[in-house]
C-alpha cells in the first residue's frame, strides 16, 4: 500500500491514473476493433485523454513541492490551480469535438454498430473510472488539492460519457440520432466540471475569503492564550496551495509593553502553525 501524504498526493493519484487510463485505452480499442464500433474507438481516445489530464497533475504537483526561491518567496504551490485551468481548458476542447462530432453524425444519419464486447467493455469503464472518481475526490479533500479534484471530476465524467454510451447501444435499435443526442449530453456535463473546476482555481488564485467554521476554529483557540480576550479580528488568509498565510488583527490593553505585545503574537502564530498549519503574521491594536 503506498502511503499518501500532502506532499506526494498528486504524484500518487496521478500515477494510478495514468496506469489505469492506458490500459482502459487499449482494451476499448480491441473492443472497438473487434465489434466493428466507432463509438467505442472514439470512447478510448477520450479515455486515452484523462492519462494526458494525470499527467499534468504529476507535473504540477513536482513543481509545487519546489522550495521557496528569491522570485518566489511563498513557493511554488500555486501550480496545482495552474494545472486545474489547464484541465479545465482540455475538458472544454473535449466538449466542443463532441459537439461537432454529434452534428455530423445526425447530419450524415450516422449510428453505432454495437455488440456483445462493447457492452461488457463499456460497463468495465463505468465501473473502473467512477473507482477512479472516487479516489480522487478523497484524496483531493482530504488534502484540499485543486488539480486531484479536477482530475476526479475528468474521471467522473468519462464514467458519465460511457454510460450515456452504454445507453446508446440498448436503444440504438429503436432511434438512430441517439448516439447523436449522447454525446451533446456529454459535451453539457464537460462544459459543467470545466466551469466548477476553473471557478475554484481562480478564486484560490484570486485570494478566498476564510471560511466562517476556520474563524470560529481560530478565535476559539487563541481565547486559551491569554488571561485576557484578545478579540482577534480583520482575518485575511492566502493559499499558496503547498501552505497557507494568515493575517489577522488582535487587540491587548493600551498600556502593556511592546515586547508584551509582542510575545503574545507570538503565541498566537506559533499556535496557528502548531494547530492549524497556517503561517500567520499577527497585528497587535491597543485595546
Amino acid at each position: 500500500m503506498i502511503n499518501v501524504s500532502k506532499r506526494n498526493a498528486g504524484y500518487v493519484v496521478g500515477t494510478v491514473a495514468v496506469l489505469t487510463n492506458v490500459a482502459l485505452f487499449f482494451l476499448k480499442v480491441w473492443a472497438g476493433i473487434v465489434s466493428g464500433s466507432l463509438a467505442l474507438k472514439a470512447d478510448a481516445w477520450h479515455t486515452l485523454t484523462d492519462s494526458v489530464t494525470s499527467l499534468i497533475v504529476i507535473v504540477a504537483n513536482k513543481l509545487s513541492l519546489k522550495k521557496p526561491d528569491k522570485e518566489h518567496p511563498f513557493g511554488h504551490g500555486r501550480w496545482e490551480q495552474i494545472a486545474a485551468l489547464v484541465i479545465a481548458f482540455l475538458l472544454a476542447a473535449i466538449a466542443y469535438d463532441f459537439i461537432k462530432e454529434a452534428y455530423a453524425r445526425y447530419i450524415a444519419e450516422q449510428t453505432a454498430d454495437f455488440g456483445a464486447i462493447a457492452i461488457v467493455v463499456t460497463v468495465v469503464s463505468i465501473v473502473v473510472n467512477e473507482l477512479l472518481a472516487q479516489y480522487a475526490f478523497r484524496i483531493g479533500k482530504k488534502f484540499d488539492n485543486t488539480s486531484i479534484k479536477a482530475d476526479a471530476w475528468h474521471h467522473r465524467t468519462d464514467a458519465l460519457s460511457s454510460a450515456l454510451v452504454l445507453i446508446g447501444i440498448f436503444v440504438s435499435g429503436w432511434f438512430w440520432w441517439i448516439d447523436a443526442l449522447m454525446a451533446l449530453v456529454i459535451s453539457a456535463l464537460l462544459l459543467y466540471a470545466t466551469y466548477k473546476i476553473a471557478k475554484e482555481a481562480v478564486f484560490k488564485i484570486l485570494g478566498e475569503k476564510p471560511s466562517q467554521e476556520l474563524i470560529d476554529q481560530i478565535k476559539v483557540k487563541v481565547r486559551t492564550l491569554h488571561h485576557d480576550d484578545l478579540h482577534p479580528h480583520h482575518f485575511l488568509i492566502h493559499n499558496y496551495g503547498t501552505h497557507m498565510e494568515m493575517t489577522l488583527h488582535i487587540r491587548v490593553d493600551g498600556s502593556m509593553s511592546i515586547k508584551d505585545g509582542h510575545d503574545i503574537a507570538d503565541k498566537v502564530e506559533n499556535c496557528l502553525k502548531e494547530e492549524f498549519g497556517i503561517s500567520a503574521t499577527v497585528h497587535v491594536d491597543p485595546l
